[in-house]
């Protein structure tokens, strides 16, 4: 069995720092939640962590599928609900990219791949929210 370990430590007023395989990841909250709004939230950081999680699987399929691409970038909004936790409840993750629109086909398999089997994170959402996708082909 695998075991991921993560060391955080406090920093100051809200701010903590996270080890993570020798790489520092800072976090804080916005002022209105007590932070000084010096780095991202940790709950924003799990939205950066499925983009990166979906793209880093998409990108070698289309590399594998000889499609040529460029400007591809994720977008996601999620709705956060109102009572507590407040988690997120509904996820969209819009693909922007731009590439041939005869490929589209091969795009939608390789983000359908990533979502159903191997983005773990995409896995990990779907136990508390809905994910929707969206594709935008980029003239």
């Amino acid at each position: 069995m695998t075991t991921h370990s993560v060391s955080t430590v406090f920093n100051k007023n809200m701010a903590f720092t996270a080890t993570i395989n020798g790489h520092d990841v800072l976090m804080d909250t916005t002022a209105d939640e007590g932070g000084d709004d010096s780095a991202p939230s940790p709950k924003r950081l799990m939205l950066a962590s499925l983009a990166g999680c979906t793209g880093m699987d998409i990108v070698p399929m289309l590399n594998k599928m000889k499609v040529p691409f460029s400007n591809f970038s994720i977008d996601i909004d999620a709705d956060v609900r109102e009572e507590y936790p407040k988690i997120y409840n509904r996820v969209k993750i819009t693909y922007k990219i731009k590439m041939a629109e005869t490929d589209k086909p091969k795009l939608e398999k390789a983000i359908a791949l990533s979502q159903e089997k191997y983005c773990s994170v995409s896995a990990m959402f779907r136990a508390f929210a809905e994910l929707k996708t969206e594709i935008i082909i980029l003239d």
